[in-house]
């Protein structure tokens, strides 16, 4: 059964004040006694899941920013996108305004119906108070019960952080419970948050236990050591790489985060979680996701932590899922059109190798259609749908054990990270620092998994063995985090600090006009497409998808046509193409969303988009 976050409501009213409670309001003096609740393990413990809360606010990381942040990228982008202006598609094209009217939102009376900005505050108001309250009165040492929650506040509250410079780059920076004199505060130096939330995390990873360690550390639910260290080498990379600052697009300045010593720390912590064993990939990528969306919550596999959603929250089939257009045999919820919001561009299938696993577990080109009664029952199967709207296949209704009753949340999960991306890290550290000779095994040991063990000696050994150089190995890298992670929303922040953003979305439009045109590298990818169904009249079997399946299958196979009697499956508009983001718009000067009027309104002054182009 699914960790749900109880808290008990003494603990949460005296503690936490309101449910209204923001980084603008100055908390209400505690009811109850701190001293009694942070040196109790249960009572530090009631009060340390009441960050976790935050997760699930309305508008918070389960309605707004999971499902908005992390496209238009060169893999993956809106659906629905267009080139006219729209809130939704401008969150992702480069163009979102202060009062895009899906993220501009007032906090409600009753809390919790703001945007992830007030969500995220409150959950770091939580943690500072948490992390003051255990120092303060309690005796949180390596082992114990009270330390192991000390880890966990330190870094809960580096989760948020990182979300929020990862979405807006400097925020303020606030480590202290809120007092009268930091009711308002302008934007701090993202270099100065890193430092800090880089130092916190070295220090949890001394408090919190390995997976499966205690019966603390045996859920992805639970924040474990493996966890911290790869989440300090994930922003120990991001820290020390491209980003914008007010001044440009750069590195950081300040010594503490440069290239040597960030890539170093990177690679250190990356290790660790390698050799102490308490990590590994899933044999199949497949069926990692398929547990993922079972909802297996046993820790010590590739699932690293997982942002906790009870069944009745979170988002993220019914955002990214493929499309089921109905109640029908795998969900419940809703009248249809659960789903797909966002997907891969469609050159994304056509650059993976046709051996990769991977691709047909990333990469859907279907959606489930309307359902019909069999037998008194509901019963939608396959359809066919356009070039220009691929699904993510990593998140499938059908592949849950339960079915969604809520058209609203479905409950599944967010994986924040997991193994695949710390073999990634390790060899991108290891290649700068090291050389290639250093970065090869963690390179060869994601590709393993990618490929069948008849292609190994090819697809693995000689695909690696060939990279001889820096530039070579750090290219294949950039490669491999597309194969491996498209659909997780980690791309944009990777190409930021690669500094390859407005490089590759221009590749991106280029190749995709390349294959509209089918030109260049996809000269061999076929226009027409044709397809059958399965004995189970439900699964789609087709032909054309492939590279040169350019042959007419069979009268057992039907072409898709359109309502004009022309290839159905051949739409790439240039307005679509176009979309990724705007024509006349420079990503680079929009690496960050801007913050939203309303907060800016009710900052005092604190707060303004001034270096927002």
């Amino acid at each position: 059964m699914k960790h749900k976050i109880i808290i008990a409501g003494l603990i949460l009213a005296s503690l936490f004040s309101s449910c209204n409670e923001d980084y603008l309001d100055a908390p209400a003096q505690s009811t109850l006694d701190e001293a009694l609740i942070f040196s109790d393990p249960g009572l530090a413990r009631d009060a340390v899941n009441g960050i976790k809360i935050t997760f699930g606010d309305t508008n918070s990381y389960r309605g707004r920013y999971l499902p908005f942040y992390g496209f238009n990228t060169d893999t993956e982008w809106y659906n629905a996108g267009g080139t006219t202006s729209n809130d939704k598609p401008d969150l992702g094209n480069y163009s979102a305004t202060p009062t895009n009217s899906n993220m501009n939102i007032a906090e409600n009376a009753s809390g919790g119906g703001g945007q992830y900005w007030t969500s995220m505050y409150r959950g770091i108001e939580r943690a500072n108070k948490c992390i003051k309250g255990l120092r303060e009165f309690g005796n949180p040492v390596a082992g114990s019960e009270l330390g192991n929650l000390l880890g966990q506040a330190l870094t809960l509250r580096a989760i948020f952080y990182a979300d929020l410079i990862k979405a807006h780059g400097d925020v303020p920076g606030r480590f202290e419970p809120v007092t009268s004199a930091t009711l308002y505060m302008s934007r701090t130096n993202r270099d100065i948050i890193y430092k800090q939330i880089i130092a916190d995390l070295g220090e949890a990873a001394t408090l919190v236990p390995w997976p499966n360690e205690t019966t603390a550390s045996s859920s992805v639910e639970e924040i474990n050591k493996a966890f911290i260290k790869a989440f300090r080498a994930r922003l120990a990379m991001v820290a020390s790489g491209y980003q914008q600052y007010p001044d440009g697009v750069r590195r950081s300045t300040d010594p503490e985060l440069s290239v040597a010593n960030m890539y170093a720390l990177a690679l250190k912590e990356a290790r660790e979680v390698i050799q102490s064993g308490k990590a590994s990939l899933n044999p199949s990528f497949e069926t990692f996701w398929k547990n993922v969306n079972n909802e297996v919550l046993t820790a010590g596999g590739e699932s690293l932590w997982e942002i906790p959603f009870a069944p009745g929250r979170g988002k993220m089939l019914i955002s990214f899922a493929v499309v089921h257009n109905a109640i029908d045999q795998y969900q419940i919820a809703g009248n249809g059109g659960i789903g797909g919001s966002a997907g891969p561009l469609p050159t994304v299938f056509y650059d993976y190798d046709q051996a990769d696993t991977r691709r047909d577990v990333t990469c859907v080109p279907y959606f489930w259609g309307k359902a019909t009664q069999v037998d008194g029952k509901p019963r939608a199967k396959q359809e066919l749908g356009v070039m220009n709207k691929w699904y993510f296949g990593k998140y499938r209704f059908e592949w849950m054990t339960r079915q969604v009753s809520n058209k609203d949340d479905d409950g599944v999960n967010k994986v924040y990270m997991r193994y695949a991306e710390v073999l990634l890290i390790a060899a991108e550290a290891a290649n700068e620092i090291e050389g290639v000779a250093a970065a090869a095994p963690y390179l060869k040991e994601i590709r393993k998994r990618a490929f069948n063990p008849a292609d190994h000696a090819t697809k693995v050994d000689a695909y690696v063995n060939a990279l001889t150089d820096k530039t070579a190995m750090f290219k294949a890298i950039v490669n491999e985090n597309k194969y491996e992670l498209t659909g997780e929303m980690e791309r944009k922040q990777s190409l930021i600090r690669w500094n390859l953003l407005k490089t590759n979305l221009d590749e991106a439009k280029t190749k995709m006009f390349n294959l509209q045109q089918r030109a260049g590298e996809y000269a061999n990818v076929p226009v027409d497409v044709y397809y059958k169904y399965a004995a189970d009249n439900e699964t789609l079997i087709v032909y054309g998808l492939n590279r040169g399946e350019n042959l007419d299958p069979g009268s057992t196979y039907t072409l898709l046509v359109d309502d004009k009697g022309l290839s159905g499956w051949n739409s790439l508009s240039d307005e679509k193409i176009n979309s990724l983001y705007k024509v006349g718009v420079d990503p680079d000067v929009k690496q960050y969303w801007p913050i939203w009027q309303v907060l800016v309104s009710a900052s005092n002054g604190q707060l303004s988009n001034s270096w927002y182009k």
